[in-house]
């Protein structure tokens, strides 16, 4: 029996699987029922779980003689989402937020369909020891949404307690891509991030006397329009990059200037320099039209960024690329391949390539999401699929699960096999 085939045995139980992970999905830092049922999955496989790793993280350890150590991580954690896909196992969850508001949760970034692409993988590989010598981690991430899951599990000792890898492989789902095929790229394919809070301050008044006053929302239009220029003024048109300000809080009433005005914003890019001049362009634009404004230097804006709310650029390592490739092609054939592009989306598994200072070849690949009857549809009326973070995102599960799964077992195959 080939790979594919075997995996197609596999279905059935896989789908029901999702459908349970989709319905019953839990906010990152919450996931505790998802770990629990992923690592007792795992442990149905004869591999061995150990469970609380960096918080709700799991790594499940299949060992099958000498050989390479390969690292599988699949993240868990859902989003605060009403869903909307009109499926019959969409979620009705519903929780209480840190301010004590009610909000729906949806898996609607595909974490459900990595973990159940995770527990096929262990599954076709505990049937085909005879093929492979070496030592699988199955990684079970939490919170990759905010950003801290991966680095929670390696300070933990993610790689001290269990080895580090030789390899590291993930797939993420894709909406713009037809199910069945697979995406990936050597080089950078999901972008870096930082995320900064800036607090712009001012002298407040009466909105009637505003030349008494340092008006900060007025500083703050100048400095996010200035912000704009960054990326189209400062960057080559080479260097892809974002600058968005996403949130900006300030003032209570109509006729009251105030002393200050919140902003977030998020940059994306997909190199260090482009970061450092991106970063040096927002604290030069705060600080200058400040003082334009005749703000004095103890006023200036105040510019924070936690730890935690920085990211790189996710690397794919361009042998690795060239295996999943081969893998791809082999088993599911050429034309389910396609060359990515690079995504200004970002991923928390970019933190394990460069843990400890040494560079460990990772490979992220994207997995279609879209069924080709809807793709077809979307493109007669000129518009895009549900995206990830979507309310109606919601991928065709069979041929979804199917193709993740074959490409990560066929992937890890070629590269324990190498060392038989």
């Amino acid at each position: 029996m080939d790979l594919k085939s075997l995996v197609l045995t596999q279905l059935s139980p896989l789908v029901e699987l999702y459908k349970h992970f989709h319905s019953n999905p839990e906010l990152s830092g919450q996931e505790n029922n998802t770990s629990r049922v992923l690592g007792d999955q795992l442990e149905t496989c004869g591999i061995k779980v150990v469970r609380n790793i960096g918080g709700l993280g799991i790594v499940g350890i299949l060992e099958n003689g000498e050989g390479p150590t390969i690292m599988i991580r699949a993240d868990m954690d859902a989003l605060p989402i009403i869903e909307n896909s009109e499926a019959d196992y969409a979620s009705s969850v519903t929780v209480q937020d840190s301010s004590g508001n009610s909000v729906g949760v949806m898996h609607a970034c595909g974490h459900d369909l990595h973990m159940t692409a995770l527990v096929g993988t262990a599954k076709t590989l505990s049937k085909l020891k005879e093929n492979w010598s070496g030592k699988v981690l199955f990684v079970g991430q939490p919170a990759e949404e905010p950003m801290s899951g991966a680095k929670a599990m390696i300070e933990d000792g993610l790689f001290k307690r269990f080895g580090r890898p030789d390899y590291c492989i993930a797939t993420h789902v894709y909406p713009k891509l037809h199910a069945g095929s697979i995406a990936v790229k050597p080089g950078p394919i999901m972008a870096g991030v930082f995320q900064l809070k800036i607090v712009v301050r001012g002298v407040g008044g009466h909105g009637a006397f505003p030349h008494e006053t340092r008006d900060p929302v007025v500083l703050a239009a100048r400095i996010i329009s200035s912000l704009q220029t960054i990326v189209s003024r400062e960057l080559s048109p080479l260097s892809p990059a974002v600058v968005t300000v996403g949130s900006i809080h300030g003032g209570t009433r109509a006729n009251i200037i105030p002393e200050e005005v919140v902003m977030e914003l998020t940059s994306r890019f997909f190199d260090a320099e482009s970061r450092n001049r991106i970063m040096n362009a927002i604290k030069r634009i705060c600080r200058n039209e400040a003082l334009a404004m005749n703000v004095p230097e103890n006023l200036l804006p105040i510019i924070t960024l936690k730890d935690g709310d920085e990211l790189p650029a996710t690397i794919n390592d361009a042998n690795l690329y060239a295996i999943v490739k081969d893998a791809v092609i082999e088993h599911l054939g050429a034309d389910h391949f396609v060359e990515s592009a690079m995504v200004m989306g970002s991923e928390d598994f970019a933190l394990y390539r460069n843990s400890d200072g040494v560079e460990i070849p990772s490979c992220l690949f994207f997995t279609g999401a879209t069924s080709h009857s809807d793709m077809e549809l979307f493109e007669t009326e000129s518009i895009d699929p549900p995206s990830i973070h979507n309310s109606k995102f919601l991928p065709p599960p069979e041929e979804t699960i199917a193709t993740a799964v074959t490409t990560l077992a066929a992937t890890a195959l070629k590269l324990l096999d190498l060392h038989k």
